[in-house]
């Protein structure tokens, strides 16, 4: 029986993600979207890829929940992009509601699901699906620092002209500008980077990753990242269908974890069929930790926002 998987938000990122995962062939999807017709659309035209791509797997589309009941996990890709004359906190508070809808659903169809949580700005989101499910917070986390780790060992490799595959990396903190890559615990081929490239050239690539979403946009135009994002959540989804075990960087719930506490922030993590089922503590150095509370505290100001916009609501 294979398993079921709802994403809700048909636009690119929630479209390519239901696409990745249906070729995959052991999980059935339901794509999820407010606008009529368009999920049914898009996941006709998904199914109809099946024969050549080898997938027996369902895919339907749908504008309501009672056909994600029953879903063994949700990835919540809904929520709108900044627009010009838009403040952050108008983002944040649109999203903020968009969100809660969502998971007030997603749990009443499917109080036995794991929820994966994609929309910006992630950390402050995913703090906010985790307090509206009211779940434990191994079955909420969000999907971040894969990301933000696969640009990073993307540009190392690109600079050293070597496979992805040899680059280990871990980027830890907010998805945002404050994103701490740790630059002491990546290794190509097991030698450490920092015996390879001049720290100037390591310091290019920190800022590069850091701004990797942002160059995208620009490029772009209109819209923002897609492929890699579907594909970083994929990897997850991956990881607790098939019961994985890996070790990833995932935006958690943290509960004393290093010395934050009640704060979702990305963090290592190992991800199976569980959801979240540890977070790991290394040991950062004193820089390390600064950078990484300096990250959180860019976090809880979001929170705070949220919190204060909901007491104003009553």
């Amino acid at each position: 029986m294979r398993s079921k998987v709802t994403v809700v938000g048909a636009g690119n990122v929630g479209a390519t993600t239901a696409q990745r995962i249906h070729q995959l062939g052991y999980a059935d999807v339901v794509l999820v979207d407010v606008v009529e017709d368009l999920p049914q659309g898009k996941s006709l035209d998904m199914l109809e890829s099946g024969p050549v791509i080898g997938s027996d797997a369902l895919i339907t589309g749908a504008n309501g929940y009672e056909e994600t009941a029953g879903s063994d996990m949700v990835v919540i890709t809904a929520g709108i992009a900044r627009r010009p004359g838009m403040s952050r906190d108008d983002l944040l508070l649109t999203n903020m509601r968009i969100t809660s809808a969502v998971t007030s659903e997603i749990v009443r169809h499917s109080p036995d699901t794991i929820i994966l949580a994609v929309t910006n700005p992630l950390d402050a989101m995913v703090q906010n699906v985790y307090e509206t499910a009211g779940l434990p917070r191994s079955r909420v986390f969000g999907m971040a620092g894969v990301l933000d780790t696969a640009r990073y060992r993307t540009f190392i490799a690109q600079e050293l002209n070597v496979s992805v595959d040899d680059v280990q990396a871990l980027v830890l903190g907010g998805h945002g500008d404050d994103m701490v890559p740790l630059v002491r615990y990546t290794t190509v081929g097991c030698i450490p980077l920092t015996e390879l490239l001049s720290q100037e050239r390591i310091d290019s690539i920190v800022r590069r990753t850091r701004d990797g979403g942002g160059e995208i946009v620009a490029l772009l135009k209109q819209g923002s990242a897609f492929y890699a994002p579907s594909a970083a959540i994929t990897q997850m989804v991956e990881a607790v269908l098939l019961d994985k075990k890996r070790i990833l960087p995932g935006c958690a719930y943290l509960q004393g974890e290093y010395g934050i506490n009640g704060l979702c922030v990305g963090v290592p993590v190992k991800i199976g069929a569980g959801g979240m089922e540890q977070v790991l503590e290394i040991s950062l150095t004193d820089a390390e930790q600064a950078a990484l509370q300096s990250s959180a505290a860019s976090v809880q100001e979001l929170v705070d926002v949220m919190a204060k916009a909901r007491a104003e609501a009553g």
